[in-house]
């Protein structure tokens, strides 16, 4: 997959234009006003940005920018096979762990229209559990081109904290992963998650390292 122009990912990261993308003269004139390169640069950065509009208005009608729970594995396994990059957490809803992976990763999900962000109750895939040796909940595997390529167990190798992460750790893992195409976190969405009471500072000790029979 081409990589976005600097000057091209600015803009579309500044102006959140993932739910804003029927604005595209805005973004167009924002991208304008910046621009200083030769002309040349400027019509293919131009070009470059509406592209990305146009490719970003048709994977949010398909489900792309969202967090998704399904129900049955033989869909997650259709999807992870079809799509290019996913994301799929196992969990199950009761753990507490479980919902904070969900918060963290239902606030990247609008961020990383390119990803497939899903998640499912470890009780409706005992095939894809065994299969993928999944014993410790939450449990996050990374798919390229249908193909299990990372997992996160708990919250292993994420944070400098063993009971707690942001939401740019976690990216910053999934970018490592490949699993995410660039980063868009910033300071401000951080602090959003914060001040709006979704963020949990520590984990209670009944839900700690959850494993289940």
């Amino acid at each position: 997959m081409a990589s976005v122009d600097p000057r091209v990912a600015a803009v579309l990261d500044r102006s959140n234009q993932y739910d804003n993308s029927d604005d595209e003269d805005a973004l167009i004139a924002e991208l304008e006003e910046d621009e200083s390169s030769l002309a040349a640069f400027r019509e293919q950065r131009l070009q470059q940005l509406h592209g990305e509009l146009a490719r970003a208005k048709a994977q949010r009608n398909s489900d792309y920018g969202s967090y998704t729970e399904i129900k049955e594995e033989r869909q997650l396994m259709d999807i992870t096979t079809s799509s290019k990059l996913c994301v799929v957490h196992f969990m199950k809803p009761d753990f507490n762990r479980c919902r904070i992976m969900d918060e963290r990763l239902a606030a990247l999900a609008p961020k990383h229209f390119d990803t497939r962000f899903l998640s499912i109750n470890v009780e409706n895939a005992p095939f894809l559990v065994v299969k993928l040796k999944i014993q410790v909940l939450p449990c996050v595997l990374s798919f390229i081109d249908g193909v299990s390529s990372d997992r996160i167990v708990g919250f292993e190798g994420i944070g400098y904290k063993p009971d707690s992460f942001t939401l740019q750790e976690l990216e910053a893992r999934l970018l490592n992963a490949n699993v995410l195409l660039r980063s868009k976190m910033v300071d401000e969405d951080e602090h959003a998650m914060r001040s709006g009471a979704v963020r949990s500072a520590h984990v209670t000790e009944d839900y700690d390292d959850d494993e289940w029979d």
